[in-house]
């Protein structure tokens, strides 16, 4: 993959500035653990949340700034796609696996949209996860075809939600997509993670997320402990000792200890277990960590 420094800018935002550049893609379907297929129109995402697990992506793609201040925009990924499509096999495609693909820059660029219309012209199933509503500018082609709505939700508490997931949108926004998405037709899901650890991973908390899920009519729901993914603890460890000091070691045992882990992870399941089961989402449960 190549960038091209000279097509970058930088746009500002009240809440941050985020670097955007566009670069050229050789793949833009591609294999994938999660899915048949993951497609991803951008690297990197705006939305700045402390626990992404695509972090790791700087690895392959150094940049200057940080994560969740650059996004390079894949220029050339409808062509690319078209190109592919001609001998993929049709089959479920994740989108996205390593950024939001309804993240603001695509508000200008489309990629996803555009690649969403390929897919389902030719067959293939779109899993779209998203914490943005801009996905529901996409009904429409969504609604030719087979595909399923999901939002990711760490929890029902916005300020917390602010801290962890800065320019992501409103958690209730992101249940506004789900309502809009099942007056379309169209299957939904829910992500509920990860659980943030000591802070919305209680039973009462975990019993408020799957009481809105049952009153959405949600189709299926997965839900997420964090996880020590390469680059996320120092992140994590940041917001920690900024703001919930008293967790800092706490959470590090929860990830580095393998006993404390284990237990962790126990009861964790224990509880998500009884809030499926009083709200009758037990069969709706697909994964769980």
């Amino acid at each position: 993959m190549q960038r091209s420094d000279e097509a970058s800018h930088t746009v500002r935002s009240t809440r941050a500035s985020i670097t955007v550049r566009e670069i050229r893609c050789k793949t833009i379907l591609n294999r994938s653990p999660i899915s048949d297929y993951s497609l991803n129109c951008y690297v990197g995402c705006a939305h700045g949340c402390i626990y992404c697990y695509a972090r790791f992506m700087q690895r392959f793609h150094p940049h200057r700034e940080a994560w969740g201040e650059f996004v390079d925009v894949k220029a050339n990924a409808v062509e690319v796609l078209r190109r592919q499509l001609l001998r993929a096999k049709p089959g479920d495609v994740f989108v996205s696996s390593a950024c939001d693909g309804w993240q603001p820059v695509e508000a200008r660029w489309r990629l996803t949209r555009q690649c969403c219309e390929l897919l389902v012209q030719h067959g293939f199933c779109v899993n779209a996860l998203t914490k943005s509503s801009l996905v529901l500018r996409d009904l429409d082609v969504f609604a030719r075809g087979s595909a399923t709505i999901s939002v990711t939700v760490t929890t029902l508490d916005e300020k917390l939600s602010r801290l962890w997931e800065p320019r992501s949108a409103s958690v209730e926004e992101r249940f506004r997509v789900i309502r809009e998405a099942r007056r379309a037709g169209l299957r939904t899901g829910i992500m509920f993670g990860p659980l943030l650890p000591y802070l919305s991973d209680n039973q009462e908390s975990i019993d408020g997320l799957f009481e809105r899920a049952a009153d959405l009519g949600i189709d299926s729901i997965a839900v997420d402990a964090l996880n020590p993914r390469p680059r996320v603890w120092p992140s994590v460890a940041r917001l920690l000792r900024e703001k919930f000091p008293g967790l800092h070691g706490r959470c590090r045992r929860m990830l580095f200890d393998e006993t404390v882990r284990r237990e962790y992870l126990a009861g964790l399941g224990e509880r998500v277990a009884h809030a499926a089961e009083r709200f009758q989402m037990d069969e709706r449960l697909v994964s769980c960590f």
